[in-house]
């Protein structure tokens, strides 16, 4: 079975803007090309602020093809046990959860954010590593 990914935000604005070296841009275009998986936090995060209508379009458009990963009552349950385990940011706490139920690698830049969590799998699109 071919790997899935969960896109952080910062990827998704990243990626969107062209921001990632070109190795990432490659990277995420595969993935995206394969319907990409966010989080409902990152569907917050992503479209919170206000932009000017062409970016809005963008991102709503990302947001629209995209598959949004809810707070089911299993990532509440993952969520909980990783504020319990370590201290971790609750937005970070439910992304990394979700990847975790969800049996995806997560991508993002934020790696420290992440790092410390037993068999999360990550993928930073920055680092060509």
């Amino acid at each position: 079975m071919e790997p899935q990914y969960l896109l952080d935000s910062d990827v998704v604005i990243g990626y969107l803007a062209g921001k990632l070296p070109n190795f990432g841009m490659k990277t995420i275009s595969a993935i995206v090309d394969r319907i990409p998986n966010i989080s409902v936090i990152s569907q917050i995060e992503i479209l919170r602020f206000n932009d000017i209508p062409e970016n809005e379009a963008i991102l709503n458009d990302f947001v629209a093809k995209s598959v949004i990963h809810p707070l089911s009552s299993d990532v509440v349950q993952r969520t909980i046990a990783l504020c319990k385990q370590r201290k971790i940011k609750l937005p970070d706490a439910v992304i990394a959860a979700t990847a975790l139920v969800e049996d995806f690698i997560l991508v993002t830049r934020n790696i420290d954010d992440f790092k410390n969590i037993t068999d999360l799998e990550l993928l930073n699109p920055w680092d060509a590593n």
